[in-house]
This record gives structure tokens, C-alpha cells and sequence, in this order.
């Protein structure tokens, strides 16, 4: 049975202030989130059944923050484990000034998507491998983190209970954000006291305003992604933060999005600013090897698979940015962005050209990974993980 947790104090309070409606949005704060909460024997008396949709235009549905009706929330102190979560409506959470991931940046996060298949049945796509991600990022950065059953169970709980902001099919995922945070008090630098686990959910579509139409992408030589034994290679939240000046440049300047290249040489690709990036020549397709500087992406890694079941020579390596005058096909993998053409590249003021739409690799391998992911193709690799 899922539990659900509101905090009475808060609840009277923003009730006061606000009404009802606009208290439902609100509901949850720190305090909410200890041990022992309180629970309401019906915690959301607007809450629809099961089987209805929350009132959203499905049509408009774009990549932006729609809360939903709960989140998921756990917390454990140095040195010790995550114990069992709890879902608490979606709400701010009060922090500590002294917060170790407000003053020195100590987090992660995570994506991944939620499908609805034509039956009505839930899918989730290799969340075990997000877990497996969130640890390796955990010790990384000095973390405690919860185990991958826990994660993968948290998953599922969220998906649940939040089951009406899943699209219909065809019409968007619901996107899901682990955050793993170091929430205890530090004043020296030095690893948080006590962790915070936690999962929020949104339905979403499109990532980029573009929509499926191909990406214009501009090669960034001014500013770095990630430098060589740093944490580019998990995905720690200072990692993001870093990007924003040179991709609000780009727009600026009319691109979707920026392409770093490695700090030491400036000769060889890395990332897209929060994808992967692909190139195509004939059947071969070449991708950044994932070196410690580069993301290892979930999509990517089951991109990479697909292709070469496809019969494509897939090659992980140092892609020289010179080898994009003379790619096919250019394309960038995430989570959020799904597998998504580049139309065009600007280059040192050089302009180049790729092939897209009907009949490309990308679109080939698009439609398969969509497929697998919706239930719409039969998944024989064991990667679909059905929420029940």
C-alpha cells in the first residue's frame, strides 16, 4: 500500500492564506519530511481515480515544470542507509542555509520517463541503470545514496501515485527527477551530516522548441564542459549550472543548443550541452567515448546497442570536430531529447549540412528505441520495467 504524508501545520497556514486550491499545490515542508509524518486518511480530497487524466491540454504539452500531485521523499545520515520512503503531496522543501548543497554544491540528479502503453498499462525504461548512475555519482561526490531496489521501487511508487499526469500515448511521457542532495548543515567544507532522497514528476514532450524538427547547433570554443579528472562523467548538479552562459549566447544568436569540445586540445567533441552526440558516415557511426569527461548516457548506451543489432559498425572513440564536414548524419541522444536530428552545424563561422527526416539512421533507430519504450515494440532485451 502506498503511503502518503501532508504536514497539518503548513496545511492550515497556506489554507488561510490562499484557499483550498492553491494550498494543494503547496502542501509539504521540511518538517513534513521527518521520520515520523502525519497522515490523512484521504490526503487529497480532489485527487480522481486511476483511471482518469489530470486536466491538461495534452495537445500543448511541451518540456516544462507541470507539478503533479506527489513527490517522494526519504533521508538517511551519514553513514548510514535510506530506509523506506514516503509520498508526500508536491510541495517546497525547507533547507538549512548551511545546507551542504547550498554552499558547496553537493548533488545529483537524475531523468527518466514514465510511458503509458495503449492498454493503460505503465512503463518505466532501464531505471535500474539510473540507479546504477546515481551511485557511482554518490561516491564520487562523498554521498550516501539508496540502493538500486530502493531507487527503482521509488520509481514506481511516484509513477503510481501520480498516474493521471501520465499522457495518453502518443502524447508525452511523464519525466521523473531523482535528486539525491546533501541537505545536513556544514559550515567547513567538509561532506554533508544527512542526505535527502527524493523524486518529482511532470508530464512533458518536446524538449527542444523545435519540436522533431532537426537542431541548429553552434561548436562552443570559449567555454569548457568538463575538464579531464574532474566530474563530467556523473551527473552532479554543478555540472549544469556552468553551461548557461554560452547556451543563452547561442539562442540569442538563433541555435537550439551548443557543442563542446575537449578543454586540453579543442580538436575533439564531447557533449551537447545536456545530450550526446552521434555521427554518422555510411554504416558506420561514431560517438565520444566516454573518457571521464563525457556523460555515459543511458539512451546513448542503448542506442549504441540497438545500431549494432541493425548491423551498424559502431565505434566509441575520439570524434575530431573536423570529421562533421564530412558526416552524413549528425544526431544527439538523452533522456529528455530522445534521439534527436541536427540539421545543421555552425563551425568557426562554417556552416555544414546533414541529412534528415524519412529513410536516415536516425530516424531508423528512433522509431525502435520509441518503440521499445512505449510497448509498441516487443522488448527482447528485459529493458521495460511495467509499474503495477
Amino acid at each position: 500500500m502506498i503511503q502518503r504524508a501532508v504536514c497539518f501545520p503548513s496545511l492550515r497556514k497556506l489554507l488561510l492564506r490562499a484557499g483550498s486550491a492553491s494550498a494543494s499545490s503547496k502542501i509539504g515542508t521540511y518538517n513534513c519530511f521527518a521520520s515520523q509524518p502525519s497522515y490523512l486518511r484521504n490526503p487529497n480530497q480532489s485527487y480522481k481515480s486511476d483511471d482518469e487524466y489530470a486536466d491538461v491540454d495534452w495537445d500543448s504539452l511541451g518540456f516544462g515544470l507541470m507539478p503533479t500531485d506527489y513527490m517522494y521523499i526519504t533521508k538517511c545520515s551519514e553513514g548510514q542507509n535510506f530506509g523506506q520512503g514516503q509520498l508526500s503531496r508536491y510541495g517546497n522543501v525547507e533547507l538549512s542555509p548551511s545546507a551542504g548543497v547550498l554552499n558547496y554544491g553537493q548533488g545529483l540528479f537524475e531523468g527518466t520517463k514514465a510511458y503509458r502503453k495503449e492498454n493503460g498499462r505503465l512503463l518505466l525504461f532501464r531505471p535500474e541503470q539510473n540507479a546504477i548512475r546515481m551511485k557511482i555519482g554518490a561516491e564520487r561526490m562523498c554521498m550516501a545514496s539508496p540502493s538500486i531496489d530502493q531507487f527503482v521501487e521509488a520509481l514506481k511508487q511516484t509513477v503510481l501515485a501520480n498516474k493521471r499526469w501520465v499522457p495518453p500515448p502518443g502524447k508525452g511521457s511523464l519525466y521523473l527527477r531523482p535528486l539525491l542532495l546533501g541537505t545536513g548543515p556544514v559550515l567547513g567544507l567538509a561532506p554533508a551530516p544527512e542526505y535527502t532522497f527524493l523524486i518529482y514528476a511532470s508530464p512533458v514532450r518536446n524538449y527542444f522548441k523545435e519540436g522533431s524538427a532537426p537542431l541548429n547547433l553552434y561548436v562552443e570554443e570559449n567555454f569548457d564542459r568538463a575538464s579531464r579528472r574532474g566530474t563530467g562523467n556523473v551527473k552532479t548538479i554543478s555540472n549544469y549550472a556552468p553551461v548557461l552562459m554560452a547556451q543563452i549566447k547561442a539562442k540569442k544568436r538563433g541555435f537550439s543548443d551548443v557543442l563542446y569540445l575537449d578543454s586540453v586540445s579543442k580538436k575533439n567533441l564531447e557533449e551537447v550541452s545536456s545530450c550526446n552526440i552521434f555521427i554518422a558516415k555510411g554504416k558506420c557511426i561514431s560517438t565520444p567515448a566516454t573518457n571521464g569527461t563525457i556523460l555515459s548516457g543511458i539512451t546513448r548506451k542503448s542506442v549504441i546497442e540497438i545500431a549494432r543489432d541493425q548491423g551498424y559498425q559502431v565505434e566509441e572513440r575520439a570524434v575530431a570536430v573536423d570529421e562533421l564536414i564530412e558526416a552524413d548524419e549528425v544526431f544527439c541522444t538523452g533522456t529528455a531529447v530522445g534521439v534527436a536530428p541536427v540539421g545543421r552545424i555552425t563551425y568557426q563561422d562554417k556552416r555544414m549540412e546533414y541529412i534528415t527526416g524519412s529513410g536516415t539512421i536516425c530516424q531508423e533507430l528512433y522509431n525502435i528505441i520509441s518503440g521499445i519504450q512505449t510497448g509498441t515494440i516487443e522488448d527482447k532485451k528485459g529493458w521495460i520495467v511495467e509499474v503495477e
